[in-house]
C-alpha cells in the first residue's frame, strides 16, 4: 500500500497534486511520500512481532538526510557501509548506537571510524578484515563489537547483480570456515563476538530461500553457543522484494512470522536491513515529455528523465511502471518510453499503453525510492534532479536541483586553477 492515488483523475502524493511539484520544483523530480515511508517501517516492525529485534535501514538504498530523519522518527536503527554513509546517519540526528557497519571491504579507516562513533557492531566478511578489525581497536584503545556475516549458499532467485549469499559471491564467509574465524577472534583481548549475520540478495520474492538461510544460521549459531561464544545478536539482513510491476513477494507479515518461529527460540537480539521494502515503492519519478518522435512502426515518448537519473532499467532490467499524471480518456497508444542520454539502453518501457501524448505531458515514473536516485550521476554532463518531500498536503524540496556550476565544482584547468564559477552568458540569453 502507498499514499500515491488519484483525486478527480490527478496523481497526487500525500494530498499533493504533483503537478504544482511540476512547476515549483521543476521536472525530472524525485517525489516521496512520508505516509508510505512511515506506514512501511510501522508493518515491519509489527510483522517481528514480541520477538527482540531492531529495524536497521540500509542507507545504501536511498541516503537522502530528510529521509534518514523521518525514519529515525520511526524508530529505525541504520545499516551503513562507508564513512560516507556513516556521516549522514550521523547529520540526519540517527543514533549511531543503533547503526550497524556492514561491507565486503571496510579499510583501515573505515574501521576506526566505526569504532570511535560507538557503532552497534562491525560485520565482518573475512579473516583479514578481522585481523585488520583487531589491530585497529587495539591502536585506537577501543573494544570491538563483531558479527560475522557467513554465507550460507542459498540461492535467492533474484537477479545475479543482487545475489549476495552463493558460494560463488564475494560476500560473507563460508559456514565451514566460521567456527575457527570466532575461536579466532574470541581469543583477542581487543574484540567480542557478539553476533552472527547472513544478507542473501535483494528483491527476493520467494520466502523459501530466506527459510532455508535462516534454518543454516540457527543451526552454526546454535553450535557457536555451544562452544561458548556470547552471542547476542541474529543479523538476517534484508532482501525482502517490493511489487515493481507484476511481482508477488511474500508480505512482511508471512516473512515475520517465518522468522519469529525459526529464530525465536534462540533468544537473541534480530537485527534485520530492509532497505527496499521500507523506501521502494515511497517515491515516483515525476516527469515531462520532451518530444514525440514516429520512427517508421515505432512511437517514441522521450522524456526529460534519463538513464544517469534512473539506471535501474538499464542496469538490472528492471521494470518501473509509466502511469500519465492526469487522466487522458480512452484514446490510448502504444510508445516505445526513452530518456534524452545517448545510449539505447536509456528506456523505460517498450509498447507501453498510455492515454494519447502530447509534448509538455507529464507522466510518473513508480517505485522509484530504492537505488534510484542514489545511484544518479551526471553522465552526458546532466545535473541531478531535485528531490521532494510530500506530508499531509504539503511538499518541501529536500535536495535542491544540482546547477552547472555544481557539475564542475572542484576540478581544475592544466594550471592547477579553479574553474571560474561564472557561467557562460549564452545560459542567460536563452529563452530571453
Amino acid at each position: 500500500m502507498d499514499y500515491f492515488d488519484r483525486h478527480d483523475g490527478i496523481l497526487h502524493a500525500d494530498g499533493v497534486d504533483v503537478r504544482k511539484i511540476a512547476v515549483g520544483a521543476g521536472t525530472p523530480s524525485y517525489v516521496y511520500s512520508a505516509a508510505t515511508l512511515q506506514r512501511h517501517a510501522r508493518v515491519m516492525q509489527e510483522a517481528m512481532g514480541n520477538l527482540p529485534h531492531i529495524l536497521c535501514y540500509a542507507v545504501k538504498a536511498n541516503g537522502n538526510l530528510a529521509l534518514l530523519e523521518w525514519l529515525a522518527q520511526t524508530g529505525c536503527g541504520v545499516d551503513a557501509v562507508s564513512v560516507g554513509e556513516l556521516v549522514r546517519v550521523s547529520r540526519s540526528g540517527g543514533d549511531l548506537a543503533r547503526t550497524i557497519m556492514s561491507g565486503v571491504g571496510k579499510s583501515d579507516y573505515e574501521i576506526a571510524c566505526a569504532l570511535r562513533a560507538g557503532c552497534l557492531y562491525i560485520c565482518i566478511e573475512s579473516a583479514p578484515e578481522l585481523d585488520a578489525v583487531i589491530r585497529v581497536a587495539r591502536q585506537v584503545g577501543i573494544q570491538a563489537q563483531v558479527t560475522v556475516r557467513v554465507n550460507p549458499d542459498v540461492d535467492p532467485k533474484t537477479h545475479p547483480y543482487i545475489s549476495t549469499g552463493l558460494r560463488k559471491n564475494k560476500f560473507g564467509v563460508l559456514t565451514e570456515e566460521a567456527l575457527a574465524l570466532y575461536e579466532r577472534g574470541q581469543a583477542s583481548e581487543h574484540v567480542t563476538m557478539n553476533g552472527i549475520s547472513c544478507h542473501i540478495g535483494s528483491q527476493i520474492t520467494e520466502l523459501e530461500p530466506f527459510r532455508d538461510a535462516a534454518i543454516r544460521v540457527v543451526e552454526l549459531a546454535r553450535r557457536l553457543i555451544e562452544r561458548g561464544i556470547p552471542l547476542r545478536h541474529m543479523g538476517m539482513g534484508g532482501g525482502l522484494g517490493i511489487p515493481y510491476a507484476d511481482e508477488s513477494p511474500p508480505s512482511p507479515k508471512v516473512y515475520g512470522e517465518t522468522l519469529r518461529d525459526l529464530l525465536g527460540p534462540l533468544g537473541l537480539t534480530v537485527i534485520l536491513e530492509p532497505g527496499r521494502v521500507i523506501v521502494g515503492n515511497a517515491a515516483i519519478v515525476l516527469t515531462r515529455v520532451v518530444r514525440i518522435k514516429t520512427h517508421g512502426t515505432r512511437r517514441f515518448a522521450i522524456l526529460d528523465v534519463g538513464m544517469n537519473d534512473l539506471i535501474r532499467p538499464a542496469l538490472y532490467q528492471a521494470r518501473h511502471r509509466v502511469v500519465p499524471v492526469e487522466d487522458g480518456g480512452d484514446n490510448h497508444e502504444l510508445y516505445d518510453v526513452v530518456g534524452p542520454v545517448c545510449e539505447s539502453a536509456d528506456t523505460f518501457a517498450l509498447d507501453c499503453e498510455l492515454p494519447a501524448l502530447r509534448e509538455g505531458s507529464l507522466l510518473a515514473l513508480r517505485s522509484a525510492g530504492a537505488y534510484s536516485f542514489v545511484l544518479a550521476s551526471n553522465y552526458n554532463g546532466r545535473r541531478r534532479p531535485a528531490e521532494v518531500f510530500c506530508r499531509d498536503g504539503q511538499w518541501q524540496t529536500i535536495r535542491e536541483r544540482e546547477t552547472f556550476s555544481d557539475l564542475m565544482r572542484g576540478e581544475r584547468r592544466l594550471d592547477g586553477s579553479s574553474v571560474d564559477q561564472c557561467l557562460p552568458s549564452f545560459l542567460d540569453e536563452v529563452m530571453k
